[in-house]
């Protein structure tokens, strides 16, 4: 019997975290497929792509900014961007209660995410109970290695006290995510909505 959750945060805890992108595109002209664009851009003229490099913690947000307004005809405003992406992003009730849940059971949680060092107050404001659902919290930013890099989920385990990747089970939204967490010898649910990854995570946790 597995007695470990390891979640991730944004598309799990919270809504999907496209509206606020898709609100950004509406309200400033900037299209989703031009933002990809100038990061594929940066990615060529700086050898890393510029969100993966800020979801390490290497660059500051405004250095994010930069790398990206370069490669664009209309201005980036990050600030508003940031605004509508957490006015979009809604806790995730059900699977917040079902965690607790799982909690009053003796299973242990933690918490994986990638993100943004000078987001920290914002997402962690949308789940003030956080540091009561998981013993434990891991952000990419903090530790300078983000999903899907093997080497942030053994960091993970290391901070739980040495636990084994059989002990646990990962849930994700990406399943680039997921793959990794198998590879290293996790049960993992790829998480779509609440109503089919509770199941799947209480059959992973039983074992089966």
């Amino acid at each position: 019997m597995r007695d470990i959750l390891i979640s991730d945060f944004g598309g799990v805890l919270t809504t999907p975290l496209q509206e606020g992108f898709l609100a950004y595109q509406e309200e400033s002209g900037v299209s989703l497929e031009e933002l990809g664009k100038a990061m594929g851009l940066a990615t060529e003229e700086h050898g890393d792509h510029p969100l993966f490099v800020l979801e390490r913690g290497e660059i500051t947000e405004s250095e994010f900014r930069d790398r990206i307004e370069v490669h664009l005809d209309d201005d980036f405003d990050l600030a508003r961007l940031r605004s509508l992406y957490f006015e979009r992003l809604d806790p995730n009730r059900q699977m917040i209660d079902f965690i607790f849940h799982l909690r009053t059971r003796g299973v242990r949680a933690a918490l994986l995410t990638n993100n943004v060092r000078e987001w920290e107050p914002l997402w962690r404001a949308k789940l003030p109970e956080i540091d009561e659902l998981f013993e434990l919290v891991v952000d990419s930013a903090f530790v300078g290695l983000r999903k899907p890099d093997p080497a942030i989920y053994e960091l993970t385990l290391e901070r739980l006290g040495g636990a084994s990747p059989g002990q646990c089970v990962f849930v994700d939204d990406l399943d680039v995510n997921c793959e990794t967490a198998r590879s290293l010898g996790m049960a993992a649910v790829r998480f779509v909505d609440a109503g089919q990854a509770i199941p799947e995570i209480e059959s992973a946790l039983a074992g089966e």
